[in-house]
């Protein structure tokens, strides 16, 4: 039996706040909101469930700060207060029974699909990998202007989320959305103060921080989910990541979450991983080890964690103050309090495959798979752990080209 009271004891941030026990749920894209990218009931539900069993710490999934760049069709997003009511029911869903739930706020930057997307943006004119040519358009290069009002657009956000009664935000820096792509050489390759060096690349995240704790202040939370690595030749490295790290825990970031990888190179997915990473269970526990004595942050350790004695070694060892959840909680919503409770010891999360290499390759298939079990948890009804991918490939896909389709057409009319 492990010790358990690793994983049971709170943990104050430095901003003040206290999450309940160890167990943090990292964002997973639900697609739940309406074709005009406003929350629904199905939020208010999911985050329910998760409140109830037992996680300590729950973020969203990526919330979009422009209704005009989603990352996906049913993508929620927030530009002012319009849906502060429905906003309101989901922020006290989610933060029942000392829960801190936070927004994790995004820009997809060129990743956003042409089914949503006719020009989307980026720091330099540079399109993903010829592979992606049939889901994403080539991005128009941002202007200074552009990148400032996308800055208080994160901002905005914020406030709005603060003011609905959610207990923190998340910045989305990793997975090759737009921070992560500011911090990429490789994708930015701007000759102005937005790139360049390192600390031109980490202006964008850095001003988009300050602009947020302009509006939340000092005791609110604030976060964000980083790549330890794009794990792409001439990408954002492991020791740059580390600088910008540095730079964040010296401005003050309450929790830094780590991850790593890109639509291109998706090692957040697990299937890339060394053999004797597996047997550690986190993916990036290594990067955690080597950044712990450099910053004061409190940290967050996401992908790999299957057993309760893989956590409770992640926190005793203290590299990580957090183990970050994310398949788990889709197929379990209650497994945190189980795990607690002893009732379990671990689960069995499988890859998801189709057969079909060039879908296979990529985060989609992952992330259209889980979507639909939080779907099935949002409507009241119980996972399917054996739901074939295949299937629902082809019918999230659908889906999705429906409502990417009811989307583009409202934009023009």
């Amino acid at each position: 039996m492990s010790n358990l009271e690793s994983l049971s004891k709170p943990l104050t941030l430095r901003c003040g706040a206290v999450i309940k026990n160890r167990i943090g749920k990292s964002a997973m894209s639900e697609a739940l909101g309406t074709v005009d990218n406003r929350p629904t009931e199905l939020l208010v539900k999911l985050y329910d469930a998760w409140a109830k069993g037992g996680t300590g710490l729950v973020i969203t999934g990526n919330v979009m700060v422009d209704r005009l760049a989603l990352g996906e069709p049913g993508n929620v997003a927030i530009e002012d207060e319009r849906d502060l009511s429905l906003l309101q029911r989901w922020a006290q869903a989610g933060s029942r029974d000392d829960t801190q739930l936070w927004v994790q706020l995004n820009h997809p930057g060129k990743q956003s699909p042409n089914m949503v997307s006719k020009q989307p943006v980026a720091p330099s004119a540079i399109p993903l990998e010829p592979r992606f040519s049939s889901y994403f358009n080539p991005p128009r290069e941002l202007s200074p202007g552009d990148i400032e009002a996308v800055i208080e657009r994160f901002a905005t956000a914020a406030a709005v989320v603060k003011k609905a009664g959610f207990t923190g935000v998340q910045i989305h820096g990793a997975h090759g959305y737009l921070v992560s792509q500011f911090l990429s050489p490789h994708h930015n390759q701007r000759k102005d103060q937005w790139g360049g060096s390192l600390e031109n690349r980490a202006r964008f995240v850095m001003e988009i921080y300050k602009a947020i704790r302009q509006q939340v202040g000092d005791e609110y939370p604030v976060s964000i989910k980083l790549n330890s690595a794009d794990f792409q030749r001439g990408g954002f490295t492991e020791e740059e990541s580390m600088t910008v790290v540095e730079m964040l825990d010296q401005a003050g970031m309450d929790l830094i979450e780590i991850s790593g990888g890109t639509y291109e190179a998706p090692e957040m997915t697990g299937k890339n991983v060394k053999a004797s990473t597996k047997e550690r269970e986190a993916y990036f526990m290594e990067y955690a080890e080597n950044i712990r004595s450099r910053v004061k942050t409190a940290l967050m350790v996401t992908g790999g964690f299957r057993t309760a004695q893989g956590m409770v070694d992640a926190i005793e060892g203290g590299a990580t103050d957090m183990i970050g959840l994310a398949r788990p909680l889709a197929v379990e919503p209650d497994f945190s309090a189980r795990l607690l409770s002893g009732a379990t010891q671990s689960i069995d999360v499988k890859p998801r495959i189709t057969g079909i290499k060039a879908i296979d390759d990529m985060a989609m298939m992952e992330t259209v798979w889980y979507a639909r079990q939080l779907e099935r948890i949002a409507k009241g009804k119980t996972p399917k752990p054996n739901e074939s991918p295949f299937l629902v490939f082809l019918r999230q896909m659908l889906r999705s080209g429906v409502k990417g389709f009811r989307t583009q057409r409202l934009r023009a009319n």
